[in-house]
């Protein structure tokens, strides 16, 4: 609802729902600010072969991503597959610079509670080595999706935003701006 407001009459009764629908393949393409990049990531390869068919009648910039293993974005736990309009492309940890990591070291916790101090714990470098590597390489991947870098590049450039503190100064001036407290 906060993003589409033809969705706001949905929202509902996909969370009663509880499983994936329509609604969430179709969020992505009625973005209504017309991005010139997109990063998407998608909970199947199915999905993704049909988002780089459909972003490859736009003039989109676009990378979309699902991870072999199952996630929806880089987990850095195995291999992701990358589609672009230049390429396709399966990506290792290692291409992003970094190692494989264990699932349970990732763990986004039990409740969105949770899940906001571990993004707050990002934000200001005091995270676990493995969830700010997940971090830099997703962000690292919108990086290199905007700039035409490599996904290492990409990587770099958003681990030095996190140890800067300037990605922390942007989400604060975000916050200030929205008039939300996080």
């Amino acid at each position: 609802p906060l993003f589409h407001p033809a969705m706001k009459n949905v929202a509902p009764i996909r969370r009663e729902l509880s499983v994936k629908t329509f609604f969430n393949m179709l969020g992505p393409m009625v973005n209504p600010a017309f991005p010139k990049h997109q990063l998407v990531g998608v909970f199947n390869l199915e999905l993704a072969r049909m988002y780089g068919y459909l972003y490859q009648k736009t003039d989109t910039n676009y990378s979309i991503l699902h991870a072999l293993d199952g996630y929806d974005e880089i987990a850095l736990t195995g291999p992701v597959k990358i589609i672009s309009r230049e390429q396709e492309s399966i990506l290792q940890p290692s291409d992003f610079g970094t190692k494989t990591i264990q699932a349970e070291d990732i763990h986004g916790g039990a409740s969105v509670a949770d899940a906001a101090a571990i993004f707050l714990d990002v934000l200001n470098n005091k995270a676990s080595d493995p969830r700010k590597d997940v971090v830099c390489a997703n962000a690292g991947m919108a990086i290199a999706t905007v700039r035409g870098l490599s996904p290492e590049e990409g990587f770099h450039a958003a681990k030095e935003s996190l140890e800067s503190g300037r990605a922390l100064e942007v989400f604060n001036a975000l916050k200030s701006r929205s008039g939300k407290a996080a």
